[in-house]
C-alpha cells in the first residue's frame, strides 16, 4: 500500500489493491461517486455519507438543525466475494473512533441496487448518488508543507501522520490522523467549488467545533504539476499558504 515503508511489501499490496480496484469499478460492481442517505426523527436528521474514489473509501455520519458530528472511518477498499455475499473491505487509515473501538478493518456487505449503494453494516443503509461534477480540485490530496515551496522537506505517503484532503462531486472532507498509532486529529467537510483559481468550502460538519457548521471559506488556488498551492486567509483571520500534493 502507499503507506508502507518496506517496499517489497508496498509493491505487492500496490498491486493487490490496483487489481480489486479494477475490478470494483470495470465489473460494476460498485460504482464510484459520493452516496447519501438522510435519516430524519423528531428531534435531527443524520446524515449517512460514503465517499468511493478507486480504491479509496470514506464512510462519515454527523447531524445537522442542529449541528454534531457522529464519526468518521476511512481507508483502502478491495471486494471479496462469498457464495452469497459481497463483502467490501476496508483497511482503514483512519477511525475516529478508534479509542473507543480499536477497529482497523471493516468488512461490510454491500450491493448496488440500481444506482443506489446498500450497505448491511451496523444498520442497513441505502445510499443514493450525489450527481456528478468535475472540477479543478477533484481528487486526493496530502498536506506537503507550508508555502512558499523553497525545497524545504515535506511530507508524504512515508509519513505516518498525514492531512488527507478527498475532493469529488461538489463534495469535500479533510481528515487528519496518525496510520501508525491511529490517533485521530479531527476532520472537517461538506461543500466545495473550484473556478477560476477561487476555492470556496461551506462547511456541514466539523470534529473539533459544531458552531462552525455554516461558515463559508473563500481562497485562492493555483495547480503548479501535481502540487495545489493553497493561500487566503484561514478560520481565525490568518494568512496561510499550504501546498497539498496530489495522491496518485
Amino acid at each position: 500500500m502507499k503507506e508502507k515503508i518496506n517496499y517489497s511489501v508496498l509493491s505487492y499490496s500496490l498491486l493487490t489493491f490496483l487489481f480489486f480496484s479494477a475490478n470494483f469499478i470495470a465489473n460494476g460492481q460498485i460504482s464510484e461517486g459520493i452516496y447519501v442517505d438522510t435519516l430524519e426523527n423528531t428531534t435531527s436528521k443524520r446524515i449517512h455519507q460514503v465517499k468511493l474514489h478507486g480504491d479509496y473509501f470514506i464512510y462519515t455520519a454527523y447531524e445537522n438543525d442542529p449541528a454534531n458530528f457522529i464519526k468518521t472511518v476511512g481507508g483502502f477498499a478491495k471486494i471479496e466475494k462469498t457464495d452469497d455475499t459481497t463483502l467490501l473491505v476496508v483497511s482503514l487509515e483512519f477511525n475516529s473512533n478508534y479509542e473507543q473501538d480499536s477497529i482497523r478493518q471493516l468488512s461490510i456487505p454491500v450491493k448496488m441496487v440500481g444506482d443506489k449503494l446498500q450497505l448491511n453494516w451496523f444498520e442497513e443503509l441505502t445510499l443514493e448518488p450525489k450527481q456528478s461534477k468535475t472540477q479543478d480540485l477533484d481528487g486526493e490530496w496530502l498536506f506537503a508543507t507550508r508555502g512558499p515551496d523553497t525545497g524545504q522537506e515535506r511530507r508524504g505517503e512515508e509519513s505516518s501522520r498525514k492531512t488527507l484532503k478527498f475532493l469529488k462531486d461538489g463534495t469535500f472532507q479533510w481528515i487528519a490522523y496518525d496510520t501508525e498509532s491511529f490517533r485521530f486529529s479531527g476532520t472537517g467537510g461538506g461543500s466545495y467549488s473550484s473556478k477560476d483559481g477561487v476555492y470556496t468550502e461551506h462547511i456541514e460538519f466539523f470534529s473539533k467545533d459544531n458552531s462552525r457548521v455554516g461558515a463559508s471559506l473563500n481562497f485562492n488556488y493555483k495547480l503548479n504539476g501535481n502540487d495545489w498551492q493553497h493561500t487566503g486567509n484561514n478560520s481565525k483571520g490568518e494568512p496561510m499558504h499550504e501546498i497539498w500534493s496530489k495522491r496518485e
